[in-house]
This record gives structure tokens, C-alpha cells and sequence, in this order.
């Protein structure tokens, strides 16, 4: 029991983006996958990461219940993030891509973890200029930083070198959901989109 404990405790290690001027520095979670099928990290039965109540950028609220039927790609980043973020949102179209008519069948999420400049308006504009499928979601302060605890998400603003000015340090990973609504999977930064491709195709088979 003890040495199952401390292997959960492992496996919550995240990895973390600082994106600044200097760009992003990747980790990975150090969970060992159960289902050696998949090619990103299987987090099948972790305690967190449940579900979330925020707004898109259409003004509609959402619950993870709303995307059953999907597999969901939840990304927590910010517009103004110079390196990680567009970098992974750009994948992600190139995901949606590949899959052709199963991409109908997957939602792509990007949760802003920047609320006091990421407002509805500006998420509308950004979001969907990657793919107009996906969805930018947010909310207040006290909401963000829960939806970020729920999901073990840390970020922090870093001070720039302007008054005023500042960069988000955050996780750099997103978190899947099959159609069932399950987390199953975390996917690293920097993978590419091949592993993907993979794994999705994996759950919407019902992996």
C-alpha cells in the first residue's frame, strides 16, 4: 500500500511552462502508463481533474458533462503566451486536421488561466482563429483558480519589465477525456502531433 501511495504522489509532477521572453521549458508527468497502447501518459483513475463550470466565448456555460459523446482536449493557457500556447493550439488544429471525419467527434478546450486580460471578446477573437471548432473557455478569478486546483494546473504571473506588464508561468500539458467523460490521458508539450493522432483515435475506438 505504501509503495502505491508514494507512486500516486510521483505521478502528480506536472510539467510547467514559463512563458516569457526566454520561451518554455518542458517536463513530464512521472506516472507509468497502464495501458501500454497508448503513447502519452495514461492517467486513467486519478482523483482530480473531474469536471469544470465556466463560460465559453460565445457566453454559453459549461460543464464537462456538455462534450459527452467527445473526446475532449482541455489545454489551461493565455493569449498573450509567446511560445507554449499558440504553439499547442496549432498542433491541435493539426490534429483536428489529420483525423478528418473523426474530428467531428473530438472538442478541443483552451482555458484561460489569464481572466483579467483574456476577457470573452478577446478569447472569440483568438480561440477560433486556430481552428473554429474550438472553444476558449473562462471565468472570474475565484472560478479560475479553482478549475486550476481541481486540475492540479499551477500558474502564477511573473512581472515584467514594464509597469504593469506581466508573463503567465503555467502548466504546459493538456488533459484528455474520453466520450464517457473519463480523464484518461495527459499529453507532454512538445510531443508532436503524430502521438496524438494515436491516442484519440484509440478512445473514440473505445480504448
Amino acid at each position: 500500500m505504501r509503495a502505491a501511495f508514494i507512486a500516486v504522489c510521483m505521478g502528480v509532477l506536472l510539467s510547467v511552462a514559463a512563458c516569457g521572453d526566454k520561451g518554455a521549458d518542458s517536463g513530464q508527468m512521472l506516472l507509468s502508463p497502464a495501458n501500454s497502447s497508448f503513447e502519452n501518459t495514461d492517467v486513467t483513475g486519478i482523483d482530480y481533474a473531474k469536471d469544470f463550470s465556466l463560460t465559453d466565448h460565445n457566453g454559453k456555460r459549461h460543464t464537462l458533462s456538455d462534450f459527452k459523446g467527445k473526446v475532449v482536449v482541455a489545454f489551461f493557457g493565455y493569449t498573450q503566451c509567446p511560445d507554449v500556447c499558440p504553439t499547442t493550439m496549432a498542433e491541435m488544429a493539426g490534429v483536428l486536421k489529420q483525423l478528418g471525419p473523426d474530428a467531428d467527434r473530438v472538442q478541443v478546450l483552451f482555458i484561460t488561466i489569464d481572466p483579467e486580460r483574456d476577457t470573452q471578446e478577446f478569447l472569440a477573437k483568438y480561440v477560433p482563429s486556430f481552428d473554429p471548432r474550438f472553444l476558449g473557455l473562462r471565468g472570474d478569478s475565484a472560478e479560475t483558480a479553482k478549475v486550476a486546483k481541481d486540475f492540479k494546473v499551477f500558474y502564477q504571473k511573473v512581472p515584467g519589465k514594464e509597469a504593469g506588464s506581466y508573463t503567465m508561468d503555467h502548466t504546459a500539458g493538456s488533459y484528455v477525456f474520453d466520450p464517457k467523460g473519463r480523464v484518461r490521458l495527459f499529453l507532454r508539450n512538445g510531443k508532436g502531433p503524430e502521438p496524438v493522432i494515436h491516442d484519440v483515435k484509440l478512445l473514440l475506438a473505445g480504448a
